[in-house]
């Protein structure tokens, strides 16, 4: 399969083969059941399969535009919903809407939010009124997407890394994580914080400050903060994130944003 989807993404005009466009359906098919992944664990950390992406990107030109009908509801789209919920036991609140080729786990809980295709949302996580899990994000288990939360996507470039929220994590609302942020387990961030690849996350809770770029190691606590740089207009405040401490034993991993917070006397 993979020598197919290579093949076709050097010469597009394989595109037009039927095996070609069997395989990459095939593929877009075991991204659908969760029997493949974009990015997956391993015992060295994640690993992305590029060539995986290649087939998702490979999927768009090989499908027409169509109008859906869904009760009241139209769409005119390459792309079919994802159904069957009832037989993965995943709970969908209308309007909430998944992709074809998006995974949910069992006990996974859809608010009316949206999934993209090639995302992979494991077992007993929310994702909450109108978060957004961008196209294959990876998003672990039991963990809290709290409203409005932006889980960015990527597709191209094919090497760019998706967005991983590990385990156990609490997102809090409109928090915005994107360009293939890994935030490790059982982290919490606090309302509004944003993530991207040149965010600095400050860790601030030593007698000196200790930077990250694009990771939040696992059990921080993380709240929206600023710091001062100069420009040639003057100095200005640019945001960071800031780690004011790690989520203690004694907080339970199903906590609200707020207890975690306020072990560390910040409000929610």
């Amino acid at each position: 399969m993979q020598k197919l989807i290579e093949a076709a993404w050097n010469n597009r005009e394989l595109l037009k083969e039927k095996e070609t466009q069997q395989c990459i359906r095939e593929v877009i098919d075991l991204l659908d059941k969760g029997k493949m992944r974009v990015a997956e664990p391993n015992s060295d950390g994640w690993i992305v399969n590029e060539w995986i992406k290649k087939a998702v990107i490979l999927y768009f030109p090989i499908q027409k535009m169509e109008t859906i009908e869904l009760g009241i509801f139209e769409f005119h789209d390459k792309m079919k919903l994802k159904t069957n919920y009832q037989q993965a036991g995943v709970r969908v609140v209308p309007p909430a809407v998944a992709r074809y080729g998006a995974h949910l786990a069992s006990g996974v809980i859809m608010m009316p939010s949206y999934v993209n295709i090639g995302a992979y949302v494991d077992s007993g996580t929310m994702v909450d009124t109108w978060a957004t899990v961008g196209s294959c994000a990876q998003i672990g288990k039991d963990v809290h997407l709290s409203g409005g939360v932006g889980i960015g996507g990527v597709l191209e470039p094919v090497q760019a890394a998706p967005v991983i929220i590990e385990d156990g994590c609490f997102i809090g609302s409109r928090c915005i994580v994107v360009e293939g942020v890994h935030v490790e387990k059982e982290a919490v961030l606090g309302a509004n914080v944003v993530l991207t690849m040149s965010t600095k996350i400050i860790d601030v809770t030593g007698s000196s400050p200790v930077e990250h770029k694009g990771r939040v190691p696992a059990r921080s606590v993380v709240i929206p903060g600023s710091y001062s740089k100069e420009f040639a207009a003057g100095t200005y405040q640019v945001p960071c994130a800031l780690i004011i401490g790690k989520r203690k034993e004694s907080t339970d991993l199903k906590t609200s944003l707020n207890a975690a917070l306020r072990e560390y006397n910040v409000a929610g």
